[in-house]
């Protein structure tokens, strides 16, 4: 999971920088007033969103298959722990 977290910041950090430079050349607008940081921000989230989304694909059901193997054995463990109590 923080193989999947930091493969994600960092499409985010490139977006970031990419959008940060056409904003910067003028192929982008900028922000009005001192918005211009939150303006490149949002479109760095609005345009890294999709591509962590098919990019990390495979990076990310590998991670859900691992959370799922944890709850799946805390359950179980759950349900040894249950079934002890009411041995006794």
């Amino acid at each position: 999971m923080l193989r999947y977290s930091l493969m994600r910041l960092g499409i985010f950090a490139g977006c970031f920088f990419a959008l940060w430079g056409l904003v910067y050349v003028g192929v982008l607008p900028r922000g009005l007033g001192d918005s211009n940081l939150l303006w490149v921000l949002i479109l760095a989230i609005v345009v890294s969103a999709p591509l962590s989304f098919v990019l990390l694909r495979k990076v990310r059901d590998e991670a859900s298959a691992e959370v799922v193997a944890k709850v799946d054995r805390a359950k179980d463990k759950l349900a040894s722990n249950r079934s002890q109590e009411d041995a006794l």
